[in-house]
């Protein structure tokens, strides 16, 4: 039955940006590239995304200027917001299974999972994606563990053959423009030495990741229930990365 591709965008070191990730691509690929998107929160107990969905959706309802926003979109796009649920991680894959039943025209399932390899729910969960991202920072106790969870996946899951994984691939968030190209370069080689490959498309360090609804009613980025501001996005490269995740998917 399964038809909708599975994405996890995870990693096992906090502060990567992970569950940002997860909204800017997903929201992005429902309301602006018109794909039909869920995404299953497992990140127990905070639930950072279905939290999220509960303050945009707060926003809607009390804010007239979101409201308008909502009513405008849903008539332009036809389409509703995209259905999140939580999930502990031993059962995510059934609340996938129970989503695509519902909605047998779902193209992309996200999964925002736990940050342990060691956990054997959430490995055996990983081994049922299609597609794996693991944001990256140039921090070196974030790099040695993004190493460490994706070449695990990489040697024991991927290259043996023993899970549907079609790949895993590494991303840069929060490029700081100022430090030196020459560090970037050097993790870069060494994740080459690993046989990781890192997307060509980077995440640059901005406060515009962080802009949620909110009273000020200003341009939004981060959203479960609105696309990124489109000017906003200028300079963002979200989009440029949406279109690489898809030329990797799609292929």
């Amino acid at each position: 039955m399964k038809e909708a591709t599975y994405v996890a965008i995870s990693t096992q070191k906090g502060g990567a940006g992970k569950t940002t990730l997860t909204v800017l691509v997903a929201s992005y690929l429902h309301y602006v590239k018109g794909y039909n998107v869920a995404v299953v929160d497992c990140d127990f107990p905070q639930y950072s995304i279905h939290d999220m969905r509960k303050r945009d959706m707060k926003a809607v309802m009390e804010d007239g200027h979101y409201k308008v926003l909502a009513y405008e979109q849903l008539k332009r796009l036809k389409k509703n917001p995209y259905p999140i649920r939580c999930s502990r991680a031993e059962d995510a894959i059934r609340t996938a299974e129970n989503l695509v039943e519902a909605q047998p025209d779902l193209d992309f399932v996200f999964f925002d999972l736990p940050g342990t390899i060691n956990n054997a729910d959430v490995v055996q969960t990983i081994s049922k994606m299609d597609y794996i991202f693991t944001p990256i920072i140039a921090d070196r106790v974030v790099m040695e563990s993004s190493i460490k969870f994706a070449t695990v996946i990489n040697e024991q899951m991927i290259s043996t053959g023993k899970s549907g994984i079609k790949g895993i691939y590494l991303v840069w968030n929060m490029v700081d423009g100022r430090e030196k190209t020459e560090l970037y370069k050097a993790y870069d080689k060494v994740c080459a030495e690993f046989a990781l490959p890192i997307l060509e498309t980077y995440l640059p360090d901005s406060k515009r990741f962080r802009k949620e609804t909110a009273a000020e009613r200003k341009a939004v980025f981060r959203s479960t229930a609105f696309p990124a501001d489109k000017t906003l996005i200028r300079g963002s490269n979200l989009d440029k990365l949406a279109d690489e995740i898809l030329g990797i998917i799609k292929n």
